[in-house]
């Protein structure tokens, strides 16, 4: 449906013009042209909106001819069409919106309701918008309407229920993209209410793939896929025969008729009604009930990382975490000490014993994003670390201790802080003995034991714990966990009247901090008095020496050869079993050091200035294997098309029963099963018709 030449004419002129005003510095409209098809459309006034106004006019095409258009009568509603001006919300004082919409509906518009969308349109008319000053026309806007009745731009969505089929059968539905029901929608090809004429307007921007309709795109696997390389030599005797209507979505959905909540991703699912069983006596891993048949919240880290606010504690499970807060929405939690937890026998209750303390350092948990001056209001207390202390007695908790670290804060501090929380299950009679990993073998997640023969109270290797800004001088150490790589890192604020000699220093004791300890124990259980009960001494490889300076200069602000890496290697393997458990013991250690050329930097001028060099140290588990793997043949290295860890087909697990990677039964029974099955299929090959066929032409040609 093309514009008659009137309006094409017109249209080009005001295009022109809407282009060069702008450059002139005039009014314009912003489109200067549009085309409409539901029943409210929006153009932007751009310039010098002083003292405009603004009217809309129905175009009467007379003749072939647009009549002139007259800034003198002024009209905001005319016929069915009304006009709304409003001032931009980014300039209001150079931008207008400007709002032109239907007043009345479209259902009368259709005398045939049969007919979902109809060839002719049902409204078409010519509007123009015309802003002037004194009755003098300043810029135009020319909107051609052409309206289908029922149109899913101008038609509500139907409210009744869609039957959602069984997605069993079909995933998605013959035509995803149907979204309106009784109308055509734009761009939906596979819509069986559009009409084969206003398909042909939007046929070169159908949607394409699943949305678009191909819900049972052909798969791979099926005989009538003929793709052009690629194929292997053996696919048309493996291919599938299959009907297209065999989708591979199948299976891919839940049955649509009922969907379910979503929930936030900081939203932990809890039993409304939680079981309670303490009564009897608490097992490893059942959670913790209070006197109000409510479990024992701490604070957690969930698998993907998110803060936990309400997550149960677990009987004999430790954990030591941090939690990230916003101090605008952090909110005190209960008072601990008003908490009745039961002790797992009937009808007892342990009260936990509670001491606080106070922080000595905000930089180490508090990142401040606005310093806030005393404003008279009175100071709020945080909690910046709770520790919690479980003494258990067969299946029952004995005694609760709680220590709490407490920082106070302007009322109105603004940042983020960082808590930690920890929960350790000690027995009622340990006492100040360290805690072992492992028995006799390291358990995951167990620190690394360690021992310094120098008299010095080392008990595991450590990382660091950076926090605030990163700075090395406040960040903590938090122990190395066995099986566990890590990466850690701080920033040493270096100043400028430094020399390499004292970097190089500062870099290397920081990192001396981390590895204090000479020896590593082999097992989880090992004897800290007894040093040949499996310590092993952690080999260092050579440093840097931190007091030569090397023979090229340092005048210039480079420092060469730094200590900025340090990376801890420890190999460990398996060492057998206890009661089907396998033990894992540790091999050896051993310590790296990788140096860099570092220069200071410090812009324009260097007065009072200090720069961040960074530390970083890492710790990586080898496993050893317990024997060596054997090695490829020669085939094995050349052919790797049969090697089954790199194609889909694996042809040496042909006779897998009768193969050594079969463990399902013992080697004898694979063999004495598969001679059996020989058995039957060559009595059945006997037995078969043609065999009886051969026997009986032998029989006569003998006669």
């Amino acid at each position: 449906m093309g514009l008659p030449p009137p309006t094409a004419l017109f249209l080009g002129v005001l295009l022109l013009h809407g282009i060069l005003k702008p450059l002139w510095g005039e009014l314009v409209f912003i489109p200067p042209f549009i085309r409409m098809s539901g029943p409210l459309v929006r153009a932007s006034l751009v310039g010098d909106t002083e003292d405009v106004t603004l009217s809309l006019a129905v175009l009467q095409d007379k003749a072939g001819l647009l009549p002139v258009p007259d800034c003198g009568i002024l009209h905001n509603e005319i016929g069915d069409w009304s006009l709304t001006v409003t001032p931009s919300v980014v300039r209001p004082e150079d931008v207008l919106e400007v709002t032109v919409r239907l007043k009345r509906g479209l259902q009368g518009c259709s005398s045939n309701e049969t007919i979902s969308f109809p060839e002719s349109p049902c409204i078409v008319q010519t509007l123009l918008v015309s802003a002037s000053h004194n009755s003098s026309c300043l810029a135009h806007l020319l909107i051609q309407v052409e309206i289908y009745a029922n149109s899913s731009l101008a038609h509500n969505a139907s409210e009744n229920v869609t039957v959602i089929p069984n997605q069993v059968y079909q995933p998605l539905g013959p035509c995803p993209c149907n979204l309106t029901a009784g109308a055509c929608d734009v761009r939906c090809c596979c819509d069986q209410e559009c009409s084969s004429g206003l398909i042909e307007l939007f046929r070169e921007s159908c949607f394409t793939g699943v949305f678009g309709g191909d819900v049972t795109p052909p798969f791979d696997q099926l005989c009538s896929v003929q793709r052009a390389h690629g194929v292997p030599d053996w696919f048309p005797f493996l291919c599938v025969q299959s009907s297209l209507a065999n989708s591979p979505f199948l299976g891919y959905f839940y049955h649509g008729s009922v969907s379910s909540r979503e929930h936030s991703s900081s939203e932990v699912y809890l039993h409304t009604n939680p079981k309670d069983f303490s009564d009897f006596g608490y097992k490893q891993g059942d959670p913790v009930m209070t006197v109000n048949k409510a479990y024992f919240t701490i604070p957690q880290v969930s698998l993907a990382g998110q803060c936990m606010q309400n997550a149960p504690v677990a009987f004999l499970q430790n954990f030591d975490v941090w939690c990230i807060t916003d101090l605008e929405v952090y909110q005190e939690p209960d008072d601990i000490v008003n908490a009745k937890i039961k002790n797992g026998a009937m009808g007892g209750i342990v009260t936990p014993k509670v001491t606080y303390e106070e922080a000595t350092n905000l930089d180490k948990f508090i990142t401040s994003t606005e310093t806030l001056l005393s404003n008279g209001s009175a100071p709020r207390n945080v909690n910046v670390e709770e520790h919690y202390i479980f003494r258990w007695n067969n299946n029952t908790i004995s005694e609760i201790n709680v220590k709490i670290i407490r920082a106070e804060i302007n009322a109105h501090q603004k940042g983020i802080m960082a808590q930690r929380f920890t929960v350790k299950f000690l027995s009622y009679n340990s006492g100040n003995e360290k805690e072992t990993s492992g028995n006799p073998g390291y358990q995951l997640g167990k620190p690394v034991r360690a021992l310094n023969t120098n008299g010095m109270n080392v008990t595991t290797l450590h990382l660091w714990q950076s926090a605030g800004k990163g700075w090395c001088r406040t960040a903590t150490f938090k122990p190395i966990l066995f099986g566990e790589n890590a990466f850690s890192g701080c920033l040493l604020d270096v100043g400028i009247d430094e020399s390499c000699t004292q970097l190089r220093e500062n870099a290397a004791g920081l990192f001396d901090s981390l590895v204090q300890a000479t020896h590593v124990a082999m097992r989880g259980n090992s004897d800290y008095s007894d040093l040949s009960d499996g310590w092993l001494k952690i080999i260092r490889a050579e440093r840097p020496d931190t007091g030569a300076e090397p023979a090229v200069s340092s005048a210039n602000g480079t420092c060469l050869d730094v200590p900025a890496q340090l990376s801890i290697r420890i190999l460990f393997s398996d060492a057998g079993a206890v009661e089907g458990v396998t033990q894992q013991e540790i091999l050896g250690t051993e310590t790296r050091f990788s140096s860099v050329n570092w220069q200071f930097q410090c812009g324009l001028t260097c007065e009072d200035k200090t720069d961040l060099f960074p530390l970083s140290a890492s710790v990586h588990f080898i496993k050893i294997p317990a024997q060596l793997p054997r090695p490829l043949t020669r085939f094995q290295i050349n052919f790797t098309e049969y090697d089954c860890n790199r194609n889909e087909v694996c042809w040496p697990h042909l006779l897998y029963p009768l193969t050594q990677y079969y463990q399902g039964e013992s080697y004898a029974q694979c063999v004495a099963k598969g001679f059996l099955l020989l058995s039957l299929l060559m009595l059945a090959v006997f037995l078969s018709n043609p065999w009886t066929r051969i026997c009986k032409a032998w029989n006569s040609a003998t006669i």
